[in-house]
């Protein structure tokens, strides 16, 4: 095999997961990802954790839903029991086509998540991480040939984490620190308190409290009800298998009162509809990984992107509110994130200062406010 599966296998068993002898570990693999298996499994024995491996595919979830009469049993325990036993459970994505559930109806889809809410969280609890392998149908997604997409997930994940983790650190002080956030660009000026929340500095191990490899992100939570104005996403992104360009959002008290898109409406609609708390941010991330250099279709790659913010809609994750603030979070059975570019014209505020120019941030060269 290409020694970088070796080496992308060693990043997560070790810098992202901090895997230890005798941890109960689930390992999650999906179709086209095999080969990164293997190599997690040698690098669990070599480790001296525990394993099971559950095997997961698109075509096999899309057969079941289609066939099921969409009333769900709430948290099969055999399921939840699985995860609440784990010490940490791992993500490899993959597949073999990226629209096989296009058919399932959407309000299937959503009766499952809402079903499997308390295993959701039991999964989360665990040292979790998410990571890709690169398959072929990933690289037709991001308009790549195969052994160019292979070179940017690597370059995306196999990266000088420590270092990035000190520069990411400068960002969560800030935000850590401030109160209020303004994001002004083309068809954007959005204003959300950020007070009595903890920014999470993703540096791609759960000992930084980052779930995600590739990583490369700050990320924090915005105090629901305190959103306003309005915010254009302009990344091209694929939701619920439909393809979604342009959203444009416009917030009052921390609610969606209105919504566009160029495409992908229907898509938009739905996540807005799935419960109460979907209208509303639970995340505010800024890219930081310039490994990463155009979209793909692929969030766990494109919310990392240099140059970008993103935000969620629905779930705000625990991670980002201290000891008493618990009731605030923002619950919801969808995370839906939106990306948009900070490009010329963009700044990104912190308390009335300029953090982030034209998607150049102050402590880079080239940073003009």
């Amino acid at each position: 095999m290409d020694q970088r599966v070796y080496d992308h296998a060693e990043t997560l068993v070790d810098w992202s997961a901090r895997i230890e002898a005798g941890d109960d570990v689930v390992l999650r693999v999906a179709e086209g990802a095999h080969d990164l298996a293997v190599a997690v499994a040698e690098k669990l024995g070599e480790r001296g954790a525990n394993l099971l491996t559950v095997y997961s595919a698109d075509e096999v979830r899309r057969a079941y839903l289609r066939a099921h009469d969409g009333e769900f049993d709430d948290d099969p325990a055999y399921e939840l029991d699985m995860y609440e036993q784990a010490d940490s459970v791992l993500s490899l994505g993959g597949g073999r086509n990226t629209t096989a559930l296009a058919d399932v109806p959407s309000e299937r889809r959503q009766a499952a998540a809402r079903a499997r809410e308390g295993i959701r969280e039991a999964r989360l609890d665990t040292d979790w991480v998410s990571t890709i392998h690169p398959t072929r149908s990933l690289a037709q997604q991001a308009g790549m040939a195969y052994e160019e997409y292979r070179d940017f997930v690597y370059d995306a994940a196999l990266r000088d984490w420590e270092s990035l983790a000190t520069e990411m650190g400068q960002l969560k002080d800030l935000l850590d620190d401030g109160s209020e956030v303004r994001i002004v660009g083309e068809g954007t000026d959005l204003t959300m308190s950020i007070e009595n929340r903890i920014a999470v500095n993703s540096a791609a191990s759960v000992a930084y409290d980052s779930h995600n490899l590739p990583s490369g992100e700050v990320f924090t939570a915005p105090v629901a009800d305190s959103v306003e104005g309005t915010v254009t996403f302009d990344v091209p992104m694929t939701i619920s298998d439909r393809r979604v360009r342009d959203v444009e959002l416009t917030f009052e008290d921390g609610q969606v009162v209105d919504f566009s898109t160029a495409q992908g409406e229907s898509a938009i609609a739905e996540t807005l509809e799935t419960d109460a708390g979907a209208k509303r941010l639970g995340e505010l991330g800024i890219g930081m990984n310039r490994g990463i250099d155009r979209p793909t279709d692929t969030i766990l790659f494109d919310e990392k992107m240099g140059g970008t913010v993103h935000m969620a809609l629905g779930r705000a994750y625990a991670s980002n509110f201290p000891e008493g603030h618990a009731e605030e979070r923002n619950e919801s059975a969808v995370h839906v994130d939106l990306i948009r570019r900070m490009d010329e014209g963009s700044q990104l505020v912190i308390d009335g200062d300029v953090v982030q120019a034209d998607g150049v941030f102050r402590w880079e060269d080239g940073f003009e406010a």
